[in-house]
């Protein structure tokens, strides 16, 4: 089977937990979990020239996460995380490395083949990052998936930034505490299901993905719309369960598997990440396996 070629651009950082520190950032995340499924996954974003930027890109190479990792003259990211009841809460630092992510040729090399590319707004919040991210996604070829993980974090987003976005984006991912800051900003009416079929059919998307944490997960698409509860676990946290679940949907499509098969895999592979602690825990086949199969 051919391996598909992922791109996650945007930040990497340290998640300071309260049991210690632990790599992560959304579209790094979600490289990983692409390559857990068995994609050529890699990470595009920035470190500074520190201790904590040293200890990152070891993490990455202990992970065999590839990366086009650039060093900057600023600290590289830390988030300070605080877990009630297994829900992460976020403190993000300013100003740091991944703020200032540069444009580079064996960047664009790399997205110019990609069959998906993953982003978020939060890498958008300075101008630096912003422009290279813009670029990068209208490098990608026209068929690949373009992945916009929503993300919004603390105040670092805006309706504009939103929308330019959603233009150029042709698979969203959005969760329920999300969808009450979209409609908010959109003014978007109507029941969940309703606003998520509105944004489809406004944007072109080709894939929506609406995700209600421990209850339930709806994907939309042109031809179909797909329901799954969501399993019961013992939840160690939540940080990344977003990004597996992507990554295994987009993984699966690539595939060739049907959009249920695709939600089904999504949904096992979240909620095996839920049961282990950070955002990049080791995969076990047979456990995702077992879960998927109670779906």
């Amino acid at each position: 089977m051919k391996k598909h070629l992922v791109v996650g651009i945007g930040e990497l950082l340290w998640d300071m937990l309260p049991s210690g520190k632990r790599a992560g950032g959304a579209p790094v995340n979600f490289v990983y979990h692409a390559m857990q499924e068995g994609a050529d996954a890699y990470a595009i974003s920035a470190v500074g020239n520190d201790e904590n930027g040293k200890e990152l890109l070891a993490e990455l190479n202990k992970k065999k996460i590839k990366a086009l990792i650039q060093e900057v003259n600023r600290p590289t990211g830390t988030v300070d995380v605080k877990l009630i009841n297994g829900i992460p809460t976020y403190k993000i630092v300013k100003n740091v490395a991944w703020d200032y992510i540069e444009i580079s040729d064996e960047a664009i090399d790399l997205v110019k083949k990609c069959d998906v590319i993953c982003f978020g707004t939060l890498a958008l919040r300075q101008e630096k990052s912003g422009k290279t991210i813009l670029s990068l996604i209208d490098c990608a070829p026209k068929d690949a998936f373009k992945f916009f993980d929503i993300n919004l974090r603390e105040k670092f987003y805006s309706l504009e930034l939103i929308e330019i976005l959603l233009q150029k984006a042709n698979v969203l991912k959005i969760n329920d505490i999300e969808m009450v800051i979209l409609r908010q900003l959109f003014n978007l009416k109507g029941t969940d299901n309703e606003v998520c079929e509105t944004l489809l059919k406004k944007y072109n998307l080709k894939y929506l993905i609406f995700t209600v944490g421990e209850n339930y997960s709806i994907i939309f698409s042109e031809k179909d719309c797909t329901f799954v509860e969501t399993p019961k676990v013992k939840v160690a946290d939540t940080i990344s369960a977003g990004d597996s679940f992507g990554a295994a949907f987009m993984q699966s499509i690539l595939n060739g598997e049907s959009q249920i098969d695709a939600h089904k895999n999504a949904v096992a592979a979240a909620a095996f990440v839920c049961t282990k602690i950070g955002a990049w825990p080791r995969y076990n086949k047979k456990k995702i396996k077992g879960i998927r199969d109670f779906l």
